[in-house]
């Protein structure tokens, strides 16, 4: 197990998972928010990747270039139908459907990529999934009345993300700040032609800081932290951690607005963390090429 990639992951996912709760703030509708991620996060990248010179270190590879273009157009068209998602249902239910896309990931590196298939790793997995469902059931009564267009944007960002993780793992020689920076700057060519700059003229100065914060944060730091692990990790290890994100979700609740979890909903949180110890202790063996260092 490479642990260093592992923390990170892990991180990446804690972080990612409080992206419903702060968009609520920002004022924006979806195209607007994903915009705003994409310039403040491409802005901050490259002034850190020119000014300490890691540019200097970069090693090109035309196509690695190619995952990195794909692996852009996955990732802001997953926040868009995400964003999308938040606006047309609540955030307990769009993060659990979304929360599909480990499966689909670890699925697709068994059958795409001819990773070893691990039991453990589907249990775990299944095990997690079902875990999040026992937590979103009871947590609003809302879930049993969402939106179809919601769910159908949700499980559309589920299948955008999904493969964002794929394309990520091909990619190992490109610096994650290389990988981020390219990518969040993709975000801002593609959205610009459709945003309705007016959106920005009445937010408050609380909405521009949750605004830019998920910029930073979310976008930039996150992606940084999952672009510098994903490579180093396997399909079953990267499918059990995503379910950290709606752990956190629903901490937060618990924590921020004074949400009380059931019996069931504490039960799943334990299920997810069980998970995802067992996914780790049953990946310790891994091939030489995940054990080097971030």
């Amino acid at each position: 197990m490479n642990k260093p990639a592992f923390l990170k992951l892990s991180i990446s996912m804690v972080i990612f998972g409080s992206i419903g709760f702060f968009s609520k703030y920002t004022g924006l509708p979806a195209l607007e928010l994903v915009f705003v991620r994409c310039v403040s996060a491409s802005a901050i990248l490259a002034v850190y990747w020119l000014a300490t010179g890691q540019y200097k270190k970069e090693r090109w590879s035309i196509k690695e270039m190619l995952f990195i273009l794909g692996g852009g157009v996955t990732l802001v068209i997953n926040w868009l139908f995400l964003f999308l998602a938040f606006e047309k249902t609540s955030v307990t239910a769009a993060i659990s459907i979304y929360n599909t896309a480990p499966l689909i990931v670890l699925v697709a590196g068994w059958t795409l990529f001819r990773e070893k298939f691990q039991w453990g790793g589907l249990l775990a997995t299944l095990a997690a999934f079902i875990g999040t469902i026992m937590i979103t059931v009871t947590a609003s009564s809302a879930f049993s009345h969402v939106l179809l267009v919601g769910s159908v944007y949700a499980f559309c960002a589920a299948i955008f993300y999904a493969g964002t993780v794929m394309i990520g793992t091909r990619i190992k020689q490109a610096s994650p700040y290389l990988v981020t920076f390219l990518q969040t700057f993709i975000g801002v060519i593609m959205l610009a032609p459709f945003v309705d700059f007016s959106k920005y003229t009445g937010l408050t100065p609380e909405n521009w800081t949750f605004s830019l914060l998920t910029g930073v944060i979310h976008t930039g730091i996150v992606y940084l932290l999952f672009y510098g692990s994903i490579r180093f990790l396997r399909t079953s290890v990267i499918s059990a951690l995503s379910y950290l994100d709606p752990c956190v979700a629903i901490l937060l609740d618990i924590f921020i607005t004074g949400f009380a979890p059931s019996y069931m909903q504490a039960a799943g949180i334990a299920i997810i963390f069980l998970a995802v110890s067992y996914t780790v202790r049953k990946n310790r063996q891994e091939d030489p090429a995940t054990q080097r260092q971030v």
